[in-house]
Parts: structure tokens; C-alpha cells; sequence
């Protein structure tokens, strides 16, 4: 088979949805299928075309990510005549998908990584305006006629059963991790109590909420320190949460640490005291899947799919406040866990599934 992706971001960008694609791709191409990406060019150095691991990508240069949606249309376009279907993903790579794909008479598929719906309306960091845009985008993406819809959980195929998308044109298929690359790292807690936060920036991911319990951590417990690990971008978004540090004077409580390795990552987040995830909602998380294949406790929210990714040792957060914030990471810093089985979400059944998936759609009209 011949596969295009149409994705706002691809390697090496880190994100949770960036690493579902990746693998995805790099285990189709060790396949035999021929798979091509269409994608940003995020990062000045990074060339405009390049073949990495038999995937071939075509990187569009545009002044920022919300420009995607309009200036991938001609790339996609030229390239979907060469392919048997297209991939895409929610947000701002959706539409020239779709267009691309109706154009050329192929067939699409969108994966939804959540649905927030009125939740933009409560996220931090965003004005009137980008929640207005951001909403009504979404809501028309959930009302175009993609052939498929994917949910990565069950808590977003929930949302599109709310959103009237017919129970024929959406299935799950859980992300993928592969364990073999985690069976060599286990939790080695270090004497100070460790709370690490690993992952991009982004309005949903909930370090407004983190960042003032770690100010009352701080007093609560002197000894305790918060690792950040983040990349440096979105430029606004870094400086924001760096002013933040220093309003919250937590500049002697906080480690930072950006562009690690992933085996600098691994041991960073096996030598923590526990991972804390204070999302207003995931559709997935691959940083709660990962901890949880090392073994590593988690203090987490609990929205969205968290409820299903999150097992093992784990301290839930009662509501989304900083008191409560507080309060968790407190019980964590006195070791009282809770525990439930863990569940594993393998990289071969979630590529089978998308296979399969492949070739029903190429072979059958939706």
C-alpha cells in the first residue's frame, strides 16, 4: 500500500501525537508500504525534503502553524495522486487532508486525539478569540465527511458518539508503545522526593494549575523538587511558564531540563519519586503510558483517558485546583498510593489494527 500522511507536525517535533505517527510510519516502512508525510517545517535547519528511515517527508515552510492549514493544500494535493489514501490528524492539517483527498478522489481518514468541545472555553493561557476560533474549528472538522474517524480511547470515541458521527464511520485503536524498548529501565527513586513533569507545552496540559502546588510544596516540603522537562518552544509559551517561575520564586525548587535524549529522558523519569500529570484532558497520553511501562508512580488528574492509561502505583487529584494539586502531591511525598492493574497498549496491535484498517477502506467505498 501507498500511505500519506498529512500531519501539522512530524519528527522530531516532540508530542504525544507526533511519537503515534512516527511509529506508525517507521513500522509501515519496515513493511514494504511506501510512506510519505507531509508536514511543517517547525524549526529553521531542518531541511524541506528528506528520507528518514524510508519515510519520505516534505516539510511546507510557513510562518506559523495555523498557516498549515491553507499552504499544505498544493503538496498534498500534487502527492495524493501517487498514494491509495490519506492520513491525517486534528487540527490545523485536517482540512487540506480532506480537500486534497476529495480532489483526487481518495480516501481519508482523520485520528482524533481528544474532542475538548466547551472545555476550550475553561483552558488557561487562551483569549476570547482563539477559544471562538479554536471551538468553531474543531467543530467543523467533527462535520466533514471523512471516511473514518479514529479515536485513540475510549473517552474519544465517546465524544464522537456526542457529536452525532455515525457509529459506522468511527472505531478505536489505542496508540501504541513498543516494550521491548522499556524492559531495561525500572524506577530507581532518589532520596529527595522527585516530582518530574515531562512532555510539550500547551494550553490543556494543566502547569498552571502545577506550578502554584509547587509553591506550596515548597513550603510544605523544603526538601521536595519539581523536574520540568520541556522544550523551548512555542517561544511565547516557554517565556510565559518562565515568568512564572519567577513570580512563584520557584527558581530554587524547579530543575529544568530541555532537549534530552530519549535515554536521557528515561533515566531522568525512572530517578524521579513520581510522575505528575495535571491535564485538563488527554486523549490518549503516551507520557502516562510510558511511566507506567517502567514502572514509575504517577500523581495524575484523571481526565480524559487517564482514567484508562494510568495504572500501577498513582495518587488521582480530586478536582482540577492547585490546592488540590497540593494536597496530592503531598500524599505522594508521604508515599500513600493507590494501585489498580495495569493495561497495556502494544505497538503491534495498534499498527495491525491500522493496517487492516487500510485495507478495508482501499478495497471497500465507506
Amino acid at each position: 500500500m501507498r500511505i500519506l500522511f498529512v500531519l501539522e507536525h512530524f519528527y522530531p517535533y516532540v508530542g504525544g501525537a507526533e511519537q503515534l505517527f512516527w511509529v506508525l510510519s517507521t513500522s509501515l516502512a519496515k513493511a514494504g508500504h511506501e510512506v510519505a508525510v507531509v508536514t511543517t517545517l517547525f524549526r529553521e535547519g531542518l531541511p524541506e525534503e528528506e528520507e528518514i528511515e524510508g519515510i519520505r517527508i516534505h516539510r511546507v515552510r510557513c510562518a506559523n502553524r495555523f498557516l498549515f492549514s491553507a499552504m499544505a493544500l498544493p503538496a498534498a494535493y500534487r502527492l495524493a495522486k501517487s498514494y491509495d489514501l490519506i492520513h491525517t490528524t486534528s487540527y490545523n492539517a485536517a482540512l487540506p487532508a480532506w480537500m486534497a483527498a476529495k480532489l483526487r478522489r481518495k480516501p481519508v481518514l482523520i485520528t482524533f486525539h481528544e474532542v475538548w468541545g466547551r472545555l476550550w472555553w475553561q483552558l488557561p493561557y487562551a483569549s476570547f478569540f482563539q477559544r471562538l476560533a479554536f471551538y468553531s474549528w474543531e467543530q467543523l472538522l467533527l462535520r466533514l465527511p471523512f471516511d473514518r474517524f479514529i479515536a485513540v480511547s475510549e473517552y474519544t470515541r465517546r465524544a464522537f458518539r456526542q457529536h452525532s458521527i455515525p457509529e459506522r464511520r468511527s472505531l478505536r485503536i489505542y496508540n501504541g508503545l513498543e516494550y521491548a524498548d522499556f524492559t531495561t529501565w525500572t524506577h530507581q527513586p532518589p532520596g529527595r522526593f522527585t516530582y518530574t513533569y515531562f512532555g510539550r507545552l500547551g494550553i490543556s496540559k494543566g502547569l498552571d494549575l502545577l506550578l502554584p502546588a509547587a509553591a506550596e510544596m515548597a513550603k510544605r516540603h523544603p526538601d521536595s523538587r519539581l523536574r520540568l522537562i520541556i522544550p523551548t518552544y512555542p517561544e511565547a509559551m516557554f517565556q510565559r511558564i518562565m515568568g512564572e517561575l519567577q513570580a512563584l520564586g520557584l527558581e530554587e525548587h524547579v530543575e529544568l531540563r530541555h532537549n534530552l535524549t530519549r535515554e536521557e529522558l528515561f533515566t531522568a523519569i525512572t530517578q524521579s519519586s513520581c510522575v505528575v500529570i495535571p491535564s485538563y484532558s488527554e486523549g490518549f497520553c503516551f507520557v502516562a503510558a510510558e511511566s507506567v511501562a517502567m514502572g514509575v508512580p504517577i500523581v495524575s488528574s484523571q481526565k480524559g483517558a487517564l482514567a484508562e492509561v494510568v495504572g500501577g502505583k498513582y495518587i488521582p487529584v480530586a478536582e482540577q485546583s492547585a490546592k488540590a494539586w497540593a494536597e496530592a502531591l503531598s500524599q505522594a511525598y508521604q508515599g500513600n498510593w493507590k494501585e489498580k492493574p495495569v493495561q497495556r497498549f502494544t505497538l503491534d496491535a495498534s499498527v495491525a489494527q491500522y493496517i487492516n484498517l487500510y485495507q478495508k477502506i482501499t478495497s471497500v467505498a465507506p
